[in-house]
């Protein structure tokens, strides 16, 4: 049995069921029929890289919070002496598979096209599929974060789809606002990563939410489950 305590045993738990491994499987697999059915519909001069991980990122992206709400489950059954830190950067494991899996989805199936493609399908391949884990983190993060503030876990989960969505369209409903959803939203800076177009200022709008929606959302969350714990002793 692996240890809970540790931070390795918290690392395997992300997708040591057999239910993780099952969703795990199906969030690739459901990339996978993204991809193909994308490039049969796609014009041929829509079909690149860049094309596909757009959408098949974002939407296995949709699944990766739920591997960081089940893991704090799993911390809130744990004794005292789990701790919060671990079991955030565990969502690591599961995310990064997403994302690289994701990454050899989208570059297999646009290679293995019969019909044609863009005339420069590849641009900017490599900073695509760096940014394609950064968005399967930045996804398992808010997870976890959500998933420390919010008890019931299927108000977790639509609480990462309603929440960062919401505030991409409020932001994006104001005019002079609309620049801040880059700086403020994860799907602003998803948008940017997937484009692979990446500046100075895109790499600090995308830190920017990071420090956000990952470290601050999972500090409030720690220091709230500190409190309900020193409650209930």
């Amino acid at each position: 049995m692996v240890d809970e305590t540790t931070a390795r045993g918290i690392s395997r738990s992300a997708i040591g069921t057999r239910a993780r491994r099952w969703l795990l499987a199906g969030t690739l697999l459901a990339g996978l029929l993204a991809a193909i059915a994308l490039t049969a519909a796609m014009d041929p001069a829509d079909r690149t890289f860049a094309g596909l991980s757009d959408t098949v990122q974002s939407l296995m992206s949709v699944a990766t919070p739920l591997f960081g709400i089940l893991l704090v489950r799993d911390l809130r059954r744990a004794p005292d002496a789990v701790r919060v830190i671990p079991t955030v950067l565990a969502v690591g494991l599961p995310a990064v598979v997403i994302g690289v899996v994701g990454v050899l989805i989208c570059a297999a199936t646009l290679a293995l096209t019969p019909a044609g493609i863009a005339d420069d399908p590849w641009r900017h391949a490599g900073t695509i599929a760096v940014g394609s884990v950064l968005v399967q983190i930045v996804a398992g993060l808010v997870g976890t974060g959500l998933g420390l503030l919010v008890r019931p876990p299927v108000v977790a989960f639509l609480g990462t789809i309603v929440l960062p969505l919401g505030v991409y369209a409020l932001l994006g409903a104001v005019d002079a606002l609309r620049p801040a959803q880059a700086w403020l939203t994860p799907y602003g800076s998803v948008r940017n990563l997937l484009s692979g177009d990446m500046t100075v200022l895109r790499w600090a709008q995308w830190l920017c939410v990071l420090l956000i929606w990952g470290v601050g959302l999972n500090a409030a969350g720690a220091a709230l489950l500190g409190r309900r714990r020193q409650a209930e002793r």
